[in-house]
């Protein structure tokens, strides 16, 4: 499989971050923050720079990662200031994705209203009435954009957003009658808050076609107090999946990338330090 890391998990110092990847022969980066800067929000001087960097040091980019539609909610439309920032923001992306040879730009979803769809009295008395439609034109701007742009989206399965699960990203994929255009990154840790087991279930909801890149990092979720934590890697609720989710990318010939998330610290801060003790164990498994 092709791998690769969330550059800023590592390092916003992208040099010192790719002598790391040298490290561990991880060949694909992925860019979030570059210094002190989104992607996005760096000036033609330094995306010149970033992409020299990469292409002497033989790191193709997979995909750049902004946090395009966060923080939205479903009572914005299409259009208004927060949107138009938005869209703004990820035609920089892309216009940045040209430079560097991004096939892939990740988008978010707006914030997570809870309960979208519902039976026998829910439908009355507990759903979020009309949420999921009303953010559908949000995101079908940037469907059209990134498919006269030739840009492949992709939309995380986030914490607190409204794409949670593979179940959600195929839906919305379907919805906007995107598919080929848009596809599911999936982050089965973070799936792990709306209890979605990553495989076979969440697999098997985005496996036909609808994949286009994933994030790999483990943790254990506490739902009823609030608490997330990230784990080192095999020692989260994931730990038995990893290898039946690598088997099966192994199995349909996935040809995406499967980027190392480096969120964990030992305690002491230093994230460096918990790409280390992870690292080992991502490879056994997906290399």
């Amino acid at each position: 499989m092709k791998l690769g890391v969330i550059c800023d998990g590592i390092s916003r110092d992208l040099a010192h971050t790719v002598d790391v990847m040298d490290e561990f022969d991880l060949e694909y980066a992925e860019l979030q923050f570059v210094g002190d800067k989104e992607v996005g929000d760096h000036s033609a001087a330094e995306i010149r720079e970033i992409d020299a960097l990469l292409r002497d040091r033989g790191k193709p980019v997979s995909c750049l990662s902004r946090h395009i539609f966060a923080g939205m909610t479903h009572q914005n439309t299409a259009g208004d200031p927060l949107h138009t920032l938005h869209m703004d923001a990820l035609k920089r992306v892309i216009d940045m994705a040209h430079i560097v040879g991004s096939p892939r730009v990740r988008i978010m979803t707006p914030k997570k209203e809870q309960i979208l769809w519902g039976h026998n009295g829910a439908e009355t008395w507990n759903v979020a009435k009309g949420a999921w439609e009303a953010y559908l034109p949000l995101i079908a701007p940037a469907v059209d954009l990134a498919r006269a742009e030739g840009i492949k989206l992709v939309v995380e399965t986030g914490n607190g957003t409204m794409v949670n699960s593979c179940y959600t990203a195929r839906k919305l994929i379907d919805d906007l009658d995107a598919k080929g255009t848009l596809f599911a990154l999936w982050d089965p840790a973070n799936n792990c808050w709306c209890h979605e087991t990553a495989y076979p279930d969440g697999y098997q909801a985005v496996q036909d076609g609808y994949l286009g890149h994933v994030h790999i990092k483990d943790v254990t979720v506490d739902t009823p107090r609030s608490t997330l934590t990230v784990r080192e890697m095999g020692h989260g609720q994931l730990a038995d999946q990893f290898q039946p989710m690598a088997d099966a990318l192994r199995a349909d010939h996935y040809d995406g990338v499967v980027s190392f998330e480096s969120v964990y610290h030992p305690g002491n801060g230093d994230f460096e330090d918990g790409f280390r003790r992870c690292i080992g164990k991502f490879l056994q498994h997906f290399r």
